[in-house]
């Protein structure tokens, strides 16, 4: 709730209520959904139309980072002629040009780092304005730990981590949409500002005690030398995930999977197919990076006995094990 205080004399009223946004000269106001969606591979839109063109003008199209991380990444600078592209984004940005007064940003082939909020803004002199859109990278979130047990990694260890599982670590709001989804985990990770957190949905003594369901935060943490989990975020994957039965050591499962033209899937990928593909199997199988997990879309009591859906994990067994088949990625 805001509050709004006055000062009254005689004939004068002083207001510390916020001056109004300044209504758009040359740019149509952003519609009301002010989000755009999409998943790893795709292309996107960003819309940005001019309403009035100024004599001269430059549009530029800038990558807002989260404000913590204290960077802008400029994507593009087009003047009615031409355009050029900057930074680690710029190769593969365009614009849409639909007609004269399209100032659009087309993203193709979208990455996970490509989630977040764009700035489109006109520049003219003293009277520069822009609008700001969202891209949403539709994806899935999964907590990942060390090999060696609970709490191993410092923050770029576990950066590192979901690098080589196919993903990246997520942010607070794809841990918080993820939450609202069902996440519920009582193990604290990292993300990716370098903050520490866990989603409970289920309050337990074990998991915070008597506090409300939520994300509960520890906040920002030494990078360096504290050490948790991690919440890895990933979407869509170009290949597919198949399963091999069978009774494997983990070099068994390489193997097989080398038979058949491909590779032991990493878990980012794992969880892709169970999520975009709605991938199903009542079988634990090995993975890529040593661990054994299933993947559960219709749960049911033979397949690990939990209600709801989920990626399941058996942690990381003895590798000359042979009890397990092989989820391979292709």
């Amino acid at each position: 709730m805001t509050v709004y205080t006055l000062w009254m004399t005689p004939n004068v009223v002083f207001s510390t209520e916020p001056a109004k946004p300044k209504k758009l000269q040359y740019l149509l106001e952003p519609p009301v959904q002010v989000e755009v969606a999409g998943r790893r591979g795709d292309n996107v839109t960003l819309p940005c139309i001019v309403r009035i063109k100024p004599d001269h003008y430059k549009i530029k199209w800038t990558k807002l980072e989260p404000e913590n991380m204290g960077q802008q990444n400029v994507i593009m600078l087009s003047n009615a002629n031409a355009f050029k592209p900057y930074g680690p984004v710029g190769p593969r940005a365009s614009l849409q040009r639909a007609h004269i007064m399209d100032a659009s940003l087309q993203l193709s082939h979208l990455e996970l780092g490509d989630d977040g909020r764009y700035r489109c803004e006109l520049i003219n002199g003293i009277e520069d304005e822009n609008i700001v859109i969202t891209l949403r990278i539709e994806g899935v979130v999964f907590p990942y730990q060390s090999k060696l047990g609970r709490y191993k990694f410092n923050f770029h260890e576990a950066k590192q981590a979901c690098a080589e599982q196919d993903g990246m670590l997520a942010t607070y709001k794809q841990l918080y949409r993820a939450w609202t989804e069902g996440l519920d985990w009582c193990n604290a990770g990292w993300i990716y500002d370098g903050t520490v957190h866990y989603p409970i949905v289920h309050p337990r003594p074990v998991c915070g005690g008597k506090l409300p369901a939520g994300i509960r935060s520890y906040g920002p943490k030494d990078k360096s030398h504290d050490r948790f989990d991690a919440f890895c975020f990933t979407s869509q994957i170009s290949g597919s995930v198949f399963y091999i039965s069978g009774s494997f050591s983990y070099d068994q499962a390489v193997d097989a999977c080398k038979r058949r033209g491909s590779e032991l899937a990493l878990v980012g990928q794992l969880y892709a197919a169970w999520r975009f593909q709605k991938y199903d199997q009542c079988n634990g199988g090995w993975l890529k990076d040593g661990s054994v997990r299933l993947p559960i879309v219709h749960p049911r009591k033979h397949c690990g006995g939990v209600p709801e859906a989920g990626v399941r994990s058996f942690g990381f067994p003895s590798k000359t094990t042979h009890i397990y088949g092989a989820y391979c990625y292709r």
